[in-house]
Order: structure tokens, then C-alpha cells, then sequence
């Protein structure tokens, strides 16, 4: 390469553009997640399913892999050995419209040579080394990338914990580097796996361990808690005009009620129970990946012990269990069990993943038209730009000018702003000053009584006027000093 001394001026201004463009290109579009998902194929997994092939631009996909559960196995109400494979077929057919959209989503095929059965014979089964369980091994033992891998328990943790036991076994030397890439995101403890063999086996190295009971704002008695205005967006009439009717070979196949079920209409939506394990992998803005304490479509979770994250429990009395966090034992299916009438503590033990419906069902009723409709005709997320770093270090008292200029929407579309602090993964409790927040540009003031090491999180939420309309973000973080 030639010496800068030997570039023209009108060169050198290009390149360094270029270098900016970089910068910028590198803040809106940060590496993808890696996640494997391990599903017992229950109907409100087969519901997941549509809704993550939907999204299957956004990661790198290691594995689909199905396994059992306490509920799901051989004989016992089981989907059947392939039951991913027809949604894998139906994917294949929109994947060509989807490709309009984003040149990212991964052929069928790809994803086909991915999925695989783990351990399916009975409840909690991980004795068995099975095609499942090998391919997890051999993503873990991979040593040419070193981004972390989601490993997600739709149903039971026992085929993860059959690969891990294989490393074990086979690969001594190599637990401590595998376990510092593997983040594990499960959907209740659906079987003793975890607690039997992954705790005890591989506590010591900390995987960062996510175990939800939120997951069941968006299951199967979502009427019973959900606030009316977010049951709408999952309610028969919606559901039908933006996911069920005309979207497709893919979206037909979305398992809503049907008629007779008890409480529901036709078409209303069922369960997306595991859904929550991708949504927190889903590239927002809102910083999720980074801690479970943060918030995020996933839901939100404080850390109870080691490093395992659970859902917070407003009662301060109340005392984790020691062992499993799952239908027997989580605090909000507890009360679910309760049958209270207008239970609001229950909804509010669930507001962290349920505020988020809105922005949630309308991607998901856009992600719909990608499957059909061609790029003009779609609308497409905004991108958030913020014009200074994301972390933040001020004295209380101090004002700061916040802003996200260079925000855009790929469609043109005009943007709606709105900032607001996000109290609950904030270590600062007190109100902050956000002036003019629905602007473009904000000014907020730290409080004169904030302590230093406290944290403030701002959240800036821009909203296109598309339809559906989306809505993407950017999460500022302020350490008082």
C-alpha cells in the first residue's frame, strides 16, 4: 500500500469518510449473536418457531435441536422426531421474499443440516450421546470463533447437558475456554438436568445462566393478566389481519386457538411461551446481551446467586428456592395457581417483558410482510444513531446534552423520539430531569442527590410512522462520579 504522502487530498478526505462510515456502520450493525435452540416441540414451541425463523437474519444459527421436557418426551404427548422440519419447509418457500428484506437470512437448507434430534426417549434422559447432543459438542469445541453461543432451553436442558457431560468426558482440558463462550437462556427448568449434573459440574466456571418465569406473559392465560391495552395486539382480530390471513405458506402454519377453546376466540393468539429465550438475542439497542439485570424484549432478571439470573420478586421477604426454578416452584406461576381475580401483583411481576408487546407484535406482523411483499411495500425497523458514546460518566448535578442525530429510516419514514429513564436496572432511584423528550436532542440534569457509582439508564425510543409502525432503540448509561 502506498504511503499517505503519496494520496491526494480530495483521497485522503475520502478515506477518512470511509473510516467515519465505519464507525457508524460499526455501531448500527455490531457481530451476531451465535445461538443453538433446543425445543421439546410442544405446540407453543411450534408457535416459536415461526416467529424465530422470522427473525433468522439476525444471528448466526448453530443449531435447532430437539429434546424432551417433563411434559414432552417419547410416548407422551410428543410432536414427533421431525416435527421442526415442516416449518423448515415452509420457510423455505417465503426465504426468496425474505431475501428482498435482507440478503442475511440463511437458506433452508443451511439451517436443515442444523437441526437434529437430541435426547427424546424420557424425561431428563442425558446417558445417551446422541446426533443433538454431538453437534452441540462440536460448536462448543469449535475453535475458530470465539463469540459467545445462546444455548436456549425451549423444553428440558438434557441434551445440553448431555454435550456438556461429553466434554467432560472427552475434553477435560477445554471446559473452562467452552464455558466462557456458552450463555445459557432457559424457559423454566423443564427437567433436573441442570440442578443434577450442569450446576453441580460447571458452576464453577459462572456461565451466565438466565432462568424465566416471565416467559408466561405471553403463554397460554395471557387474558388473565396482560393489561387491555397490550391484549390487543394478540387478540383474534389483530392476529388474523396482521400474522394468520394472506401472510403465507409460513404464517398459516402459526398455531392459534381454534374455535372452543375455552376463553379464547378463533384465531386469538396462543402461546409464544419460549419465544422470550430469542427475543433477548434480538439486536434492539437496548443492550439486553450485555446483562440480564439491563431489560429488554426478553424480559428482565436479578441475580439470585452464582450467576444465575432469575425474575425479580417484589416482595422483599420472599426467599428464592435453592434448587429448580420451574411450574412447581417459580413465584409467578405460583400465583398464577391462585386464581386471583385482577391479580395486579402478577402483572406487575410481569411487567418487564410485557411493556414491550406493542413494539414486539408490530415487528413481528412487519416480519410477516417481508414473507410476501416486496420491499417498497414493507416497512422496515429504524435505525437510532447516538451522536456521543453510550456510557457516560458525570458529576450529580451536572447537565448533559443528549442526542441522536444521524438516526434514519431505511423507508424514508418520519421518526417520533421519545427518551425516558428506565428505573428498574438503574441503581439511582430518584427522578432525572429529561427536558423536551420527545426531540431529537434532550438535556437531562443528574440529580444533586445522586451518590457516586450510582447508575442512570436512558432509553431513546424512536418510532417510525410506517405501518406497522417500529420501533428501535439506544440505551445511554451514566455512572455518577
Amino acid at each position: 500500500m502506498k504511503p499517505f504522502k503519496h494520496f491526494s487530498p480530495l483521497l485522503l478526505f475520502i478515506l477518512l469518510i470511509s473510516c467515519l462510515c465505519g464507525e457508524i456502520s460499526a455501531q448500527e450493525k455490531p457481530l451476531k449473536p451465535r445461538v443453538i435452540v433446543t425445543s421439546d416441540g410442544e405446540i407453543d414451541d411450534e408457535c416459536s418457531l415461526v416467529r424465530f425463523l422470522l427473525y433468522a437474519n439476525e444471528w448466526d444459527i448453530e443449531g435447532i435441536i430437539t429434546s424432551s421436557s417433563q411434559y414432552h418426551w417419547h410416548g407422551h404427548k410428543w410432536a414427533g422426531d421431525d416435527w421442526a422440519i415442516p416449518y423448515l419447509e415452509a420457510y423455505a418457500k417465503v426465504q426468496p421474499n425474505l431475501l428482498k428484506h435482507d440478503k442475511a437470512f440463511p437458506a433452508a437448507a443451511y439451517l436443515r443440516e442444523r437441526t437434529f434430534l437430541g435426547n427424546v426417549e424420557t424425561e431428563g434422559e442425558m446417558e445417551k450421546i446422541t446426533a443433538g447432543s454431538q453437534h452441540i459438542v462440536k460448536v462448543l469445541l469449535d475453535e475458530s470463533d470465539d463469540r459467545p453461543i445462546w444455548i436456549q432451553a425451549w423444553g428440558g436442558t438434557n441434551t445440553i447437558a448431555r454435550a456438556l457431560k461429553t466434554i467432560e468426558e472427552d475434553h477435560a482440558d477445554m471446559m473452562e475456554k467452552v464455558a466462557s463462550k456458552i450463555r445459557f437462556y432457559f424457559i423454566w427448568e423443564q427437567d433436573d438436568t441442570y440442578q443434577k449434573y450442569i450446576r453441580p459440574v460447571w458452576g464453577k466456571f459462572n456461565i451466565p445462566t438466565i432462568i424465566s418465569d416471565q416467559f408466561i406473559a405471553i403463554f397460554y392465560h395471557w387474558k388473565k393478566y396482560l393489561p387491555a391495552e397490550q391484549q390487543k395486539y394478540l387478540d383474534a382480530d389483530w392476529m388474523k389481519e396482521n400474522i394468520l390471513e394472506g401472510h403465507g405458506p409460513l404464517l398459516s402454519m402459526y398455531p392459534a386457538h381454534k374455535s372452543g377453546d375455552k376463553g379464547f376466540e378463533e384465531g386469538d393468539f396462543r402461546s409464544e411461551g419460549d419465544s422470550p429465550a430469542f427475543l433477548h438475542t434480538i439486536p434492539t439497542g437496548l443492550r439486553s446481551m450485555e446483562s440480564p439485570d439491563f431489560g429488554g424484549w426478553g424480559g428482565r432478571y436479578v441475580k439470585v446467586r452464582e450467576n444465575t439470573w432469575l425474575d425479580p420478586v417484589a416482595d422483599h421477604s420472599y426467599k428464592y428456592p435453592e434448587g429448580r426454578w420451574y411450574g412447581n416452584s417459580a413465584w409467578g406461576r405460583e400465583r398464577l395457581k391462585e386464581a386471583i381475580p385482577n391479580d395486579q401483583e402478577l402483572t406487575d411481576y410481569l411487567e418487564p417483558l410485557w411493556r414491550w408487546t406493542a413494539a414486539m407484535q408490530n415487528d413481528f406482523a412487519a416480519r410477516a410482510d417481508w414473507t410476501i411483499k416486496s420491499y417498497q411495500e414493507a416497512n422496515h425497523e429504524p435505525t437510532v444513531v447516538l451522536a456521543h458514546p453510550q456510557d457516560l460518566s458525570l458529576k450529580a448535578g451536572a447537565k448533559i446534552k443528549l442526542s441522536a442525530a444521524g438516526s434514519h429510516d431505511p423507508d424514508g419514514d418520519e421518526l417520533r423520539y421519545s427518551w425516558w429513564q428506565y428505573k428498574d436496572p438503574g441503581t439511582y432511584k430518584g427522578e432525572v430531569l429529561i427536558q423536551k423528550a420527545t426531540n431529537q436532542k434532550v438535556t437531562v440534569t443528574i440529580p444533586k442527590d445522586a451518590k457516586p457509582g450510582q447508575t442512570i439508564h436512558i432509553i431513546c425510543e424512536v418510532t417510525d410512522n410506517g405501518s406497522p409502525q417500529l420501533t428501535r432503540y439506544r440505551r445511554v448509561i451514566i455512572t455518577v462520579i
